[in-house]
């Protein structure tokens, strides 16, 4: 019982490793850059009058890129576990 106990897959969840502050900080940049463009793109309506604002639209626009962003860091992360364990 002992040995399949060590050899169990010591790599974090992958819950951890997306509140992981490394992860955390980049997935911010990201969504912060990309949900700014985004926003422009999708709202430029709003800045020239001819349409009114939507905050849901634009919180949206920031969480999706923050989203994919935490996904493909854990993502990367998992698969250097999974072959190091190799």
């Amino acid at each position: 019982m002992t040995i399949a106990l060590a050899q169990q897959d010591p790599s974090p969840s992958s819950l951890q490793l997306a509140f992981t502050p490394s992860i955390v900080k980049r997935s911010l940049i990201v969504a912060l850059v990309v949900g700014t463009v985004l926003n422009l793109i999708n709202q430029g309506d709003v800045m020239t009058g001819s349409a009114s604002f939507n905050l849901f639209k634009c919180l949206l626009t920031y969480v999706v890129p923050y989203c994919v962003s935490t996904y493909g860091a854990v993502s990367a992360l998992k698969s250097v576990y999974k072959t190091e364990s190799n």
